[in-house]
């Protein structure tokens, strides 16, 4: 991969990994979907992100029949917690069996998936005692607003916090607002899933927009390859498209050489405009 992305400890992982939201829920398609997360990885996607709610565990068994045969430290493996999980009466048996479902002995990365009823204060600390046991190496959040962020600024060890994942896609771009500029403020990346919006689905004719057809024909590309150019076009945000074809995850990786000039990304705006007044989050 050209694109890399920076975390605060200096870790460098891909702009563009993969995602596993759906994957692993039906017998009929794991080999194919086996073979898209090995092609991913073959094409520089060594980052893989995954969550416990998945399925309910699937996706995570999905990527532990996956990962036989390659080098788990070539890899950068995420899964996320749910929140009635993230307290000290669950985390620790979650966390362990997450990669246990992954054949894994620690994980680089574990997201709290949302904001629940346990407190910050608490759910940081179990984080930070996990770093310590070496069961993950970073922890993070997802669907956390501004507002989120701010209060866990204000925990104790809550500055730890290496990554926010989040909805963001060029046709969902309320981030832009107020929480992407906090993110850069603080130096955390953002993460971002359906950067594809769901092949289109979340924004009915997005694949149909004559200004990202007449950008992808400018590039030899496709519609989604321009969707991911955009979504990592600013150095710090990391894009987590899910696919379940090998050949759909290898044009996603191809979108890590797409360039967009600023008369482009002056067209996109005209067409998809960023949002002048704060946005509230999705959950996913």
């Amino acid at each position: 991969m050209k694109n890399m992305v920076t975390l605060p400890d200096g870790t460098k992982v891909p702009a563009i990994g993969q995602g596993t939201w759906f994957l692993g829920e039906h017998p009929t398609r794991l080999k194919q979907e086996e073979e898209a997360l090995r092609a991913g990885v073959g094409a520089g996607m060594t980052l893989i992100d995954t969550a416990e709610m998945y399925g309910n565990g699937k996706a995570e068994e999905l990527i532990g029949k996956t990962l036989p045969g390659l080098k788990r430290e070539d890899l950068f493996i995420i899964s996320k917690v749910y929140p009635h999980n993230a307290g000290r009466r669950n985390i620790f048996k979650s966390c362990m069996a997450s990669m246990k479902r992954m054949g894994v002995d620690y994980l680089d990365l574990y997201l709290l998936h949302w904001r629940g009823a346990i407190p910050l204060e608490e759910t940081v600390a179990c984080m930070e005692q996990l770093k310590k046991e070496g069961k993950i190496r970073r922890w993070g959040v997802s669907n956390f607003d501004t507002a989120d962020m701010e209060e866990l600024w204000s925990v104790p060890g809550g500055k730890n916090c290496a990554v926010n994942q989040v909805l963001y896609h060029v046709a969902s771009r309320g981030i832009e607002y107020d929480l992407l500029p906090w993110m850069r403020e603080h130096h955390v990346p953002v993460m971002a899933y359906c950067p594809l919006a769901q092949g289109g689905d979340l924004r009915r004719g997005l694949y149909d927009s004559a200004v990202l057809n007449k950008i992808a024909q400018a590039h030899g590309a496709t519609v989604s390859q321009i969707l991911l150019a955009f979504v990592i076009r600013g150095g710090d945000v990391i894009a987590i498209p899910r696919s379940g074809h090998a050949e759909h995850t290898l044009e996603n990786a191809g979108a890590d050489q797409i360039v967009l000039s600023a008369e482009e990304l002056a067209m996109i705006d005209k067409e998809f405009p960023a949002p002048t007044r704060k946005v509230y989050l999705d959950i996913v």
